[in-house]
């Protein structure tokens, strides 16, 4: 089957001659993803190849991680087990796009508690889910190990050598890991973290050895999931420019802090710039709810 991803030239008035295109990862799978995709494709094939029957995976309310991993296990015959964080969700799946997907695609949830959830890490965490679950196979939360970043690595192709710079939006740090990991030495690869602090860079630095990377701090917005109506206003414009749809968790802040740091003269002239969709778009209908019961404007999809 061809590969529906594409690189999209962004015409915008940029100065110093400088060109944006944007690989439209988030055309790769209906319902499953972006990297979402990426980041399961090894993982699948090594759970086949245990014999394993059942994934558990973590994530939170809108997670597109929880989305991703309930359609592929419905799409390749697997029974899967989301442990949600936030013990509150479990009387509201009803009110939430994402969970209501999840469970229509087979998804069993166990809902747990903010402080149990920070413990999911833990092997005597782990200890339970098998004495619970039995034998599964676990896909980390974000789905980011190295089978994660092997498939993130897939990303880029020959036909991209071109660009000198090669940007992303950063979760876990799987696919800013893969991007790194196969880029070419003269192309910079630049994250944009959706969560607060530099801790990301450690995570990055488990998965790569090459050092043509960096990571822009000033572009959170808060914090994970954190908006204003800067970042709606920026998101909507975009897509009536453009007619591609940005999430407002991660490709909504980095095509932001991509566009400003143009604007303020941060790469250099003649700069040709690679933005990686990553997809994501799946949240926006519980982000819009919440925007609405806070009489916010709406994002555009």
């Amino acid at each position: 089957m061809k590969s529906l991803v594409f690189n999209q030239q962004i015409f915008f008035p940029f100065p110093n001659e400088i060109t944006l295109h944007i690989k439209r990862e988030d055309l790769i799978h209906p319902f499953i993803s972006g990297n979402k995709f990426r980041k399961l494709k090894y993982n699948l094939l090594q759970a086949k190849a245990e014999g394993k029957s059942k994934l558990i995976t973590f994530g939170g309310a809108f997670s597109n991680h929880i989305a991703a991993v309930a359609y592929a296990g419905k799409e390749n015959n697997f029974e899967t087990v989301g442990i949600i964080r936030g013990d509150e969700l479990e009387s509201k799946i009803s009110e939430n796009s994402t969970l209501t997907f999840a469970q229509n695609c087979g998804m069993k949830f166990e809902f747990v508690t903010r402080e149990a959830y920070r413990n999911k890490t833990t092997p005597s965490f782990n200890e339970k889910l098998k004495e619970h679950y039995g034998d599964f196979y676990l896909v980390p939360e974000g789905g980011t190990n190295m089978l994660a970043v092997k498939g993130c690595e897939e990303i880029v192709t020959p036909e991209d050598a071109d660009f000198t710079h090669i940007c992303c939006a950063i979760g876990t740090g799987g696919t800013i890991s893969g991007l790194i990991n196969s880029a070419k030495e003269n192309q910079k690869i630049i994250g944009f973290p959706a969560l607060k602090g530099d801790f990301l860079s450690d995570d990055i630095r488990k998965f790569v050895t090459n050092s043509n990377w960096e990571v822009q701090l000033d572009y959170h917005f808060g914090g994970y999931a954190k908006i204003n109506e800067a970042l709606i206003r920026f998101i909507n414009d975009f897509y009536k420019q453009t007619n591609i749809p940005l999430d407002p968790i991660y490709t909504g802040k980095m095509m932001f802090g991509i566009v400003d740091l143009i604007n303020k003269g941060y790469f250099p002239k003649g700069a040709n710039i690679l933005a990686i969709h990553t997809g994501g778009l799946q949240g926006i209908e519980g982000m819009n709810r919440n925007l609405k019961n806070k009489n916010l404007p709406l994002i555009a999809i």
